[in-house]
């Protein structure tokens, strides 16, 4: 884990009244981690880093900050962002977001969210964070230079389509206060985010809806029953079938936590890559232990646990662990890029989405946030 302290934070504050003017004030601060190396990741045929900065504030008083700046070894600018883009890239840990999200009180954590888009991923990068205090006599504003963080070179995993035809919309937003991308787990000692990179799955008709007008029934939804496909020739590392499926939506029981993957298949990859479907139907055909070829059916999607209609989740992490494991980037072969709803709120209210803008890359790659796919049959 990579650790960067400013307990103790010597900034260039304006000196303190009777202080002499070459003394810098010394103020209690935050506190900066970073447990997740920047990675490179591919969507819709776009590099970006991705990862996080996890603010805790020390002080005895609230701390705005003012803005973030991310530089290359050689001082080229990667991102910057204040005001209003700044409060979209950060979000409070335990809280609904109902406060300024640039405001970090005291004794509590916020984090920045990187999805920075690069055409070439630095070896490294560099942060300086500017940032002054909310209230209390002094008022000065600091500034925080973090040393540089080397960036994790290795590409994205290439993976096989978990699923066969389509439309299916990839939905994610990684803007989303509680999407994949925001949610973090402390379950097993250490804050992880294991949906760094996940991908719901709904299978939708040609008019973009999920379902027949008045569906209330599980199978009633078009992607209800799909074959699940394994993405790589693997091994089953871990399998729960014990979670029985309602009839119906309004009959999905709420659930904790533990319980929120419902029926899952995990997949060692290899080279500490696991795969992760959930949410499946039960009765799933395949067992710990038991060797897999890409292609391979492993199950059914459903909707057991956590969930608004049937769909399937799908991620990759570096541990078997459905909350414990860092979420991992991949990429897809094999599909194609139908086009896309404008946002989460678009998909949501149904109809038809937006043509693509362009080709879908040739290259392996991974869908965009609520872009609609086509896989091979």
């Amino acid at each position: 884990m990579r650790r960067l302290t400013a307990l103790l934070l010597t900034g260039w504050l304006a000196s303190l009244a009777g202080a002499l003017p070459a003394q810098p004030a010394v103020v209690q601060g935050f506190d900066v981690q970073v447990p997740f190396s920047p990675v490179q990741s591919d969507a819709d045929g776009t590099w970006q880093l991705v990862y996080e900065l996890h603010l805790t504030n020390f002080a005895g008083r609230s701390i705005i900050v003012d803005r973030v700046r991310v530089t290359a070894p050689d001082g080229a600018e990667i991102g910057e962002a204040e005001g209003d883009a700044l409060a979209g890239w950060m979000g409070h840990v335990g809280t609904r977001e109902a406060r300024d999200r640039r405001t970090i009180p005291p004794g509590a954590r916020s984090l920045i969210y990187l999805n920075l888009p690069v055409s070439r991923a630095p070896s490294a990068v560099a942060h300086r964070i500017d940032f002054h205090f909310a209230d209390g006599e002094d008022r000065a504003a600091g500034q925080l230079t973090l040393p540089a963080i080397r960036v994790d070179a290795r590409a994205p995993l290439t993976l096989g389509p978990p699923l066969r035809g389509g439309p299916w919309a990839a939905v994610h937003a990684p803007e989303m206060p509680r999407g994949h991308r925001r949610v973090v787990y402390a379950t097993e000692g250490n804050a992880r985010i294991p949906g760094r990179f996940a991908i719901d799955w709904v299978r939708l008709d040609a008019e973009g809806r999920m379902a027949p007008p008045g569906a209330t029934r599980l199978d009633q939804y078009y992607g209800h029953g799909a074959e699940v496909l394994a993405v790589a020739d693997a091994v089953v590392a871990a399998v729960r079938d014990d979670m029985a499926e309602a009839e119906t939506l309004a009959a999905v029981p709420r659930v904790s936590i533990g319980d929120a993957s419902g029926n899952y298949v995990t997949l060692d990859l290899g080279g500490g890559h696991y795969a992760f479907y959930e949410h499946l139907r039960p009765g799933i055909g395949v067992r710990p232990g038991q060797r897999v070829r890409r292609g391979q059916v492993i199950g059914r999607l459903g909707l057991t646990g956590q969930g608004s209609e049937p769909h399937l989740h799908f991620h990759v992490a570096d541990a078997n662990s459905v909350l414990g494991a860092e979420g991992r980037p991949f990429v897809l072969e094999g599909l194609t890029i139908l086009g896309r709803y404008p946002s989460i709120q678009a998909f949501a209210r149904g109809g038809q989405w937006l043509p693509p803008s362009g080709p879908s890359p040739r290259r392996p790659h991974t869908p965009g946030p609520n872009a609609v796919v086509r896989f091979p049959d």
